[in-house]
């Protein structure tokens, strides 16, 4: 039977459904016992789904955008 440091290690792969069967069927048997490595996998999905949902890098618009009201804040701070 896996460990749970087993389980970790090919969480990746699980995940991108890469894994053999033999791999398949061992990560389901110790899913089966192991409540921890269940929240973990589940944790693992909520983090993949969120991020992407994520928008794409910010385009560098923004990032004039964003130091000119920098800019601008400074300008007001010192009056």
């Amino acid at each position: 039977m896996l460990t749970c440091k087993q389980l970790v290690a090919l969480s990746s792969d699980l995940l991108d459904s890469q894994l053999s069967l033999r791999e398949k069927l061992a990560v389901r048997r110790h899913l089966l016992v192991c409540r921890n490595c269940r929240r973990f996998l589940k944790q693992m999905r909520l983090t993949r789904a969120t991020l992407r949902l994520l928008p794409e890098a910010p385009s560098p618009e923004l990032d004039l955008l964003a130091a000119r009201l920098a800019e601008l804040r400074r300008d007001n701070a010192r009056r």
